[in-house]
């Protein structure tokens, strides 16, 4: 087990992954030199713009604080190191609630029992609204990851139990978006029920907060599943429903190898890749796979999760999802070995 520390050891780190690039960081996957067997995560600090550097900072700060209260909960990533490299942190194995969709009791409960220990250690996460700061781990329990925003609070005053009461709701609105079927109606009447600070944030600073970061700096902060999708996703749809030359298809985003993200489309048509280049502009989408067959679930919808991973280039975690479900590999086969990002697969010292 490492240790926190204040020292650089930036030359022992692996790249491998390119998970997310912002303004204030970027999120890559590696090991270390001597480890390679075992995946870690750094939040990369040390090539940022110089105007964002003081707000990634005071980010930083409050993560490894939150990091350290909740070392050794079950389902939080456990800080290693933080220097001026960056944080790093031990890999969370699972899968982002929104490509997971967890529809089981199980999972609920576990995620409640993991608010509860971060209760008990007076932290609140502040930012688990977004699907893809919640995972399902293999074993279909429940993580969170990104920290940036947490609060660590000495005192269990109202701001903490407010805040406490937030991530609980948060929690609830995931189990709407993908089991509603499991709501009680208790937890239902507290949906419905919007602590003071969250209604006044979105009636006040939420519009200004989305204007500077959308419009002025041409920034978000969905990390796969927001601006992006939001903006550029129903082009790409009316264009593919109205071709008929489309029979399926799925949208993605991937880390662009400059800041930002990229649109990826995986569409099954006959249609060759320029055919299909001139059906959906660049403008909308960054890359565009024709593929002969998606995978589908027995419901005959697309895999989310594995087209994902193949948008991100995540290959090593494509292959454990491969051992798991071997029926997937003959259809997965050409879909990865035609893929189009090639860029954020980097391997450097």
């Amino acid at each position: 087990m490492l240790s926190v520390t204040g020292q650089s050891q930036d030359s022992d780190f692996v790249t491998v992954t390119v998970l997310k690039r912002d303004a204030f960081s970027e999120t890559v996957t590696g090991h270390l030199a001597g480890d390679p067997a075992t995946r870690l995560a750094l939040r990369k600090l040390d090539e940022l713009p110089l105007w964002s550097r003081p707000i990634a900072r005071f980010l930083a700060r409050r993560e490894v604080r939150a990091l350290r209260e909740v070392q050794g909960i079950t389902g939080t990533p456990q800080l290693l190191r933080s220097d001026r490299q960056g944080i790093l942190r031990s890999w969370s194995e699972g899968t982002p609630l929104q490509l997971a969709r967890p529809a089981t009791p199980a999972f609920y409960r576990d995620a409640r029992r993991l608010l509860r220990e971060l209760r008990h250690r007076g932290v609140t996460h502040n930012d688990i609204a977004k699907p893809q700061n919640w995972l399902m781990t293999p074993e279909g329990l429940a993580a969170v990851i990104d920290f940036q925003l947490a609060s660590v609070h000495r005192r269990r005053g109202k701001l903490f139990r407010v805040m406490a009461r937030e991530d609980l709701r948060h929690l609830l609105k995931q189990k709407r978006a993908f089991a509603p079927h499991l709501l009680t109606p208790s937890e239902r009447r507290m949906l419905d029920r919007k602590a003071l600070p969250a209604r006044v944030w979105m009636a006040t600073a939420k519009p200004l907060y989305n204007y500077v970061t959308r419009r002025l700096m041409n920034w978000s902060d969905g990390e796969g599943t927001g601006d992006r999708l939001e903006y550029d996703g129903p082009p790409i749809v009316a264009a593919i429903e109205g071709s008929g030359a489309v029979t399926g298809y799925f949208v993605t985003t991937y880390a662009l190898p400059s800041q930002g993200v990229g649109v990826y489309v995986f569409a099954e048509t006959a249609l060759s890749q320029a055919e299909l280049r001139a059906l959906i502009p660049e403008s909308n989408a960054d890359l565009v796979q024709p593929v002969a067959d998606l995978p589908r679930t027995p419901e005959g919808l697309a895999r989310a999760d594995l087209l994902a991973l193949v948008a991100t280039n995540r290959l090593d975690e494509l292959e454990e999802a491969l051992k798991r479900e071997p029926d997937m590999r003959a259809p997965m086969a050409p879909i990865i070995a035609h893929r189009l990002n090639l860029t954020d697969r980097i391997l450097r010292r």
